[in-house]
């Protein structure tokens, strides 16, 4: 793998340059925004697939409150997963 030449999708000057400790926030930046999107589509496809019967303009109560507790429960069971993990590795 040649490391010398910019991948795909960065521009010549990414990199170049730039200090350890900046590159690294990049990257650290990129990774949190490909964690929420992937985050935000997961939550689309379970909550909307199991919440949304049948779509419309608007949200009924209903739907409304499931997606809301869709959400909750799901947040909730990926930072136990996260808290766990993170503890085993201690």
């Amino acid at each position: 793998m040649d490391f010398s030449s910019p991948s795909p999708g960065m521009s010549p000057g990414m990199g170049g340059g730039q200090s350890p400790e900046a590159l690294m926030e990049q990257v650290q930046a990129q990774l949190a925004q490909a964690y929420a999107e992937e985050l935000i589509e997961t939550l689309r496809g379970k909550c909307f697939d199991k919440c949304i019967t049948k779509p419309g303009s608007s949200l009924s109560s209903g739907e409304s409150s499931c997606i809301s507790r869709c959400v909750d429960r799901y947040m909730e069971a990926t930072g136990i997963i996260s808290r766990s993990l993170f503890t085993q590795k201690r």
